[in-house]
């Protein structure tokens, strides 16, 4: 195992710093916050390597808690959203959805793979607009290859067991966000970009 910087920028008027990542050799292998608080020394900087890890510790449960998310492309410049069954890849640097290929979400992605993924805790009730947490990644949307299906499939069906079948149809397309940049926000107005390595 090897560590590595993981940047966290915050999006206006905050300081910037950088979160440790543990690296793991292989996909899809989950970050370690605990392992990152041993990564820095004590006093002041272990209170920051606590905060920064529970900045990831934060964006995994999001991501675990939630089922759906909402999938924005464009056709021509004309935004375009839909609800989608969604699960993260442990090391957060994929987020995997299903669609029928005769979708225009499908189209749209055959035509411009940029997209962005919404995922939210809303409860649709007044403190939201304090308590709720959101974070939007933005990446470029890609099949997934029959080599990794194996690997993340069942990840995917771990998650959502009744599509099964749908995934496994001739009409599907697995797909994957592979995620350049998260945006969290937290608390109405905190906004902080959490920059994936390459």
């Amino acid at each position: 195992m090897v560590a590595g910087k993981f940047p966290v920028r915050p999006a206006s008027g905050q300081s910037c710093f950088s979160i440790w990542k543990l690296i793991t050799y292989g996909r899809n292998k989950p970050y370690s916050p605990d392992r990152l608080l041993l990564q820095k020394g004590s006093g002041n900087k272990g209170r920051r390597m606590n905060n920064r890890a529970g900045l990831i510790l934060e964006l995994t449960h999001l991501l675990k808690s939630q089922r759906l998310s909402v999938l924005s492309t464009h056709n021509a410049g004309q935004p375009y959203a839909n609800l989608v069954s969604f699960a993260a890849t442990p090391d957060l640097m994929q987020l995997l959805f299903a669609t029928t290929r005769s979708t225009r979400k499908y189209a749209n992605l055959t035509s411009d793979s940029r997209a962005a993924m919404l995922v939210d805790n809303r409860s649709n009730e007044e403190t939201d607009i304090h308590s709720a947490m959101a974070v939007t990644a933005t990446g470029i949307v890609g099949e997934v290859s029959e080599s990794e299906k194996s690997e993340v499939l069942p990840l995917y069906l771990l998650k959502h067991p009744y599509l099964k079948d749908f995934v496994n149809s001739p009409s599907c397309a697995f797909l994957k966000l592979t995620v350049g940049t998260y945006y969290l926000v937290r608390r109405f107005q905190n906004v902080v970009e959490i920059h994936m390595p390459p």
